[in-house]
This record gives C-alpha cells, sequence and structure tokens, in this order.
C-alpha cells in the first residue's frame, strides 16, 4: 500500500496553514505600521526616547549654565597701609547690589598676595590711603572670564567712589593657554576617555560582568588605560603644544586619577542598569559635570545649582585640581583629589559588588562574560 509524507513532525506547509489544514497561519505585519512595529522594539524605541532625553538634558544644562554668567561673592583680599582704608574700603564692598563680592580683610599686600597663590581668595584690593589710584591683583591662571569679571565689579565700585583701579595679573595664564581654557579641555578629554573605556568593555564583553575576578580584570584594563590616557594627554598638553605650565609627573597623577575614577563610576552605572549604565554616566558627568566644572565660567560666575554640585562631580574637581598644579603650585588641590578618590573607589567597590551578587543569584556553573 503506498505512503504519503506530510513533512517534517509538527511542521511543513500544513502545520504552517493552521491546525486544521485550512485556517491562516500567523500574521505578518502589513502595511508602514506593521513594517515600523517590525523594524523596531520596543526596546529600541525606549533608548531612542532616552537619547532624546539626554539630547535636551545637555542643551538645556549648557545654556542654563552659560547663558548669563553673573558674580556672585567673589572673594576678595583688602589691604592698605591703613587700617582705616580696610574698613571703609571693606565696608562698601560688602554692601555691593547682588553681592557679587565676598571681602575679607589682609594684613598687607605680601599676605593678600599669598592667600591668591594659595587660592583662599581670587583677587586682592590694595589701597593706597595717599592717593585716588588703587591696584587690583589677580589671578588669569584661575580663569580669565572670572578676573575680568572682578576687574569690572571693583572698578565700578571705585568709580562710585571717584577713585580709579590699576589692574595687575599676578598669576598670569600661560601664552599657549588662551583664556584659561587648556585645563578645562584636558579635563574633558580624559572623561570622555574614562567612560568610553568603560563603553568599550561593555559592548565588547557584556555591560554587568558575570563575576568578581571578570569585574577585577575589568578594572584592572580601565587602570592600565587610565595611566596611559593620563600620560599622553599630559604630553600633549604640556611638552608638545606647550599649553599647561606645571610639572609632568603632577598632572600625569591627576589625568590617570581622573579616567579610572571616571571609567569606574561608568562600569558601575552599567552594572545597575546594563547598557543604559553609559547613558547615566553621561547624564553626571557631561550634562552635569562639565556646565558646572568651572571652565568657561570659574564657581563665582555660575547660576546656584550649578555653582553648588560642580566641586563634587569629576570635572569640576579635576578642572581645579588642574589649574592649581599648572598655576599655583599645587595649593588648592587637595580637596578636588580626595573628590576624585571617592568617586574611583565608589565606582569600583560598586562594580566588584554587583558583580558578587550576581555570581551568588546564578550560583556555580557556566557564567556570562
Amino acid at each position: 500500500m503506498p505512503q504519503t509524507y506530510d513533512g517534517p513532525p509538527g511542521g511543513g506547509p500544513r502545520a504552517a496553514a493552521g491546525a486544521d489544514g485550512g485556517g491562516p497561519g500567523p500574521e505578518r505585519p502589513t502595511g508602514f505600521l506593521g513594517e515600523v512595529r517590525s523594524a523596531v522594539s520596543l526596546r529600541a524605541a525606549l533608548l531612542v526616547i532616552g537619547v532624546l532625553a539626554l539630547q535636551v538634558a545637555f542643551i538645556t544644562s549648557y545654556i542654563g549654565a552659560f547663558h548669563q554668567p553673573t558674580p556672585h561673592r567673589i572673594p576678595l583680599a583688602v589691604a592698605s597701609p591703613s587700617p582705616q582704608a580696610v574698613d571703609q574700603a571693606l565696608y562698601r564692598l560688602e554692601r555691593l547690589p547682588d553681592e557679587p563680592l565676598a571681602p575679607r580683610g589682609a594684613a598687607d599686600e605680601e599676605a593678600a598676595r599669598r592667600q591668591i597663590e594659595d587660592r583662599e581668595v581670587d583677587g586682592a584690593l590694595i589701597v593706597d590711603p595717599r592717593g585716588t589710584t588703587d591696584r587690583l591683583l589677580v589671578a588669569g591662571g584661575a580663569g580669565s572670564s572670572l578676573a575680568q569679571a572682578l576687574a569690572e565689579v571693583v572698578t565700578r565700585a571705585e568709580a562710585a567712589q571717584g577713585r580709579t583701579v590699576r589692574v595687575v595679573d599676578v598669576v598670569p595664564e600661560a601664552p599657549g593657554d588662551a583664556r584659561g581654557l587648556s585645563s578645562f579641555y584636558l579635563v574633558v578629554g580624559w572623561c570622555v576617555g574614562g567612560y568610553l573605556c568603560a563603553a568599550a568593555l561593555a559592548v565588547s564583553a557584556g555591560a554587568r560582568p558575570a563575576n568578581t575576578s571578570r569585574a577585577l580584570v575589568r578594572l584592572g584594563v580601565l587602570l592600565l588605560y587610565a595611566v596611559a590616557a593620563g600620560l599622553l594627554g599630559t604630553v600633549v598638553a604640556g611638552p608638545v603644544l606647550d599649553a599647561l605650565p606645571g610639572g609632568v609627573w603632577a598632572l600625569w597623577g591627576l589625568g590617570t586619577l581622573l579616567v579610572f575614577a571616571v571609567g569606574a563610576l561608568t562600569l558601575a552605572f552599567q552594572g545597575l542598569a546594563g547598557i543604559v549604565g553609559i547613558g547615566l554616566a553621561i547624564l553626571v558627568v557631561v550634562i552635569a559635570g562639565n556646565p558646572s566644572a568651572g571652565g568657561a565660567y570659574p564657581y563665582p560666575l555660575l547660576p546656584p545649582f550649578w555653582r553648588a554640585i560642580g566641586p563634587a562631580l569629576p570635572p569640576g574637581a579635576g578642572t581645579y585640581a588642574a589649574r592649581s598644579i599648572a598655576y599655583f603650585q599645587g595649593n588648592g588641590a587637595a580637596g578636588p583629589l580626595w573628590v576624585l578618590s571617592a568617586w574611583a573607589v565608589g565606582g569600583a567597590a560598586v562594580t566588584v559588588g554587583l558583580a558578587s551578587l550576581r555570581r551568588g543569584r546564578r550560583g556555580p556553573g557556566p557564567q556570562g562574560a
């Protein structure tokens, strides 16, 4: 008796036609909307919406921070051979509208200069009690926009008293450091390298390391990258382009710490949120960190929110420390270095801790990346 062949078990054309052999099979997407649903998954759509949100946040943060710089409580030392002249100047400067200055007395001009060099103040007014022309000492290396704003405020205040001001830059920016921005751009480059290195590790082997050993390997690779990136950035900014003065060793150390800190926080975010963690790192470092870093406009010129968060984020801490190393013999860099160390240690600890928890949940056996 001849036999018939109905196709492979459980499938074939008859199965595709339906269980009874005559019903319709699974519906294929039809029309433009159907093709869109087929081509763009829900996860991809959510990622695109997240990118749009980051873009809007980027525009808002930069324009919000930079569109109207206003001096606010710029630290200013006041010195004079006459204690009475100091008291009178402090009284006038403390009562300027909107508090553009935070004046304080200094024993003499030498003490005022020392406060500038130690980064305790951003300028010093030296009052001449026997004449009508005073001197304003500024530090262009701390940011030319800040020195310019300070000069404008003090000049107006002195003019109201029938006095004039001669501005003297006692810590001028290097000839190759236009407007004192090289430190900021160097730090931005280091930050970009930090989160891109961590992102590359995620793309190549999964956003979340599968166990503690692999988390430590990633941190080790990141550290090696940070050492190289710190050195190359320092060499380019210093010996190659002659944009920044200061010791190569100190800037190299700062660059290594900064790159590792940004990379570690990116790895930590990836451990928490997977590939979305890269977006979270960009949110912290680029959208919140760069406008508040004090680069184009130092802290006393930024709006209150940006002025408050800047010193606590890697770009702000890195920029302040880089300027301290380049122009102030490292004075004032200790606080920012502690901030970067906290980000580095915290990011590494979270990365390893999350990997350990993942290993514990999965139990023994073959692991992913």
